[in-house]
């Protein structure tokens, strides 16, 4: 394969270590060398450099997050994407990456791990339970949520759900939720619209 791409063994092998951390099943054949798992095919992505840059910008910006969960599965997803670059493309993304900063002059040392369970809870109407402290109270309050949108300022994420104990939409930090829990059952659709949200100026609970 060395000789074939007239390249170095090294890259051969660093390459193959790529495919895999992709999740590409390169399987490896005794005596013979290297082959996909049989059926397996890959579809003809192609980034342009700008398009990459794009991503490796968006990738600074969602570690500022400060939710271990979703960031882990960005940087999951970020090694997937990076794995169909053309090498000219990573070599200069990789070059970017290590000259963009991004300062955040509002830092608060609280981070979350719920982003990725509470969105898969949106998408398929789950309730939720979580154990909440708000920002003005040391105590800590059960909740049943219905959850159907997020937002984010300040670095922060917030999401919008009715909550069963105030029967009334309410706005959650996530990174005050102590503990969550999302149930099997589901809820019916209370046709949420953000915009009416905002309009309604209603911004209880955070």
């Amino acid at each position: 394969m060395a000789d074939k791409f007239d390249v170095s063994v090294r890259t051969i092998y660093r390459d193959i270590r790529k495919l895999e951390d992709a999740g590409i099943p390169v399987m490896t054949i005794e005596g013979k060398g290297y082959s996909l798992m049989e059926g397996y095919t890959v579809a003809p992505v192609q980034f342009t450099e700008k398009q990459a840059n794009a991503l490796i910008t968006a990738q600074h910006l969602v570690n500022q997050t400060n939710d271990i969960s979703f960031a882990n599965n960005f940087k999951e997803a970020m090694i997937k994407i990076k794995s169909v670059f053309k090498t000219s493309v990573q070599e200069k993304s990789e070059r970017l990456s290590s000259k963009i900063y991004v300062f955040d002059s509002q830092y608060e040392n609280l981070s979350s791990n719920a982003l990725s369970e509470i969105q898969l809870a949106i998408t398929n109407f789950n309730f939720v339970e979580i154990n909440y402290r708000k920002a003005d109270d040391p105590n800590i309050s059960f909740r049943k949520i219905e959850p159907y949108a997020f937002y984010t300022t300040h670095h922060k994420w917030i999401l919008i759900a009715w909550c069963h104990l105030r029967n009334d939409y309410r706005a959650f930090r996530i990174d005050r939720v102590q503990n969550f829990k999302i149930l099997n059952n589901t809820f019916d659709d209370r046709n949420f619209n953000l915009q009416t949200y905002f309009q309604s100026c209603h911004f209880g609970e955070k």
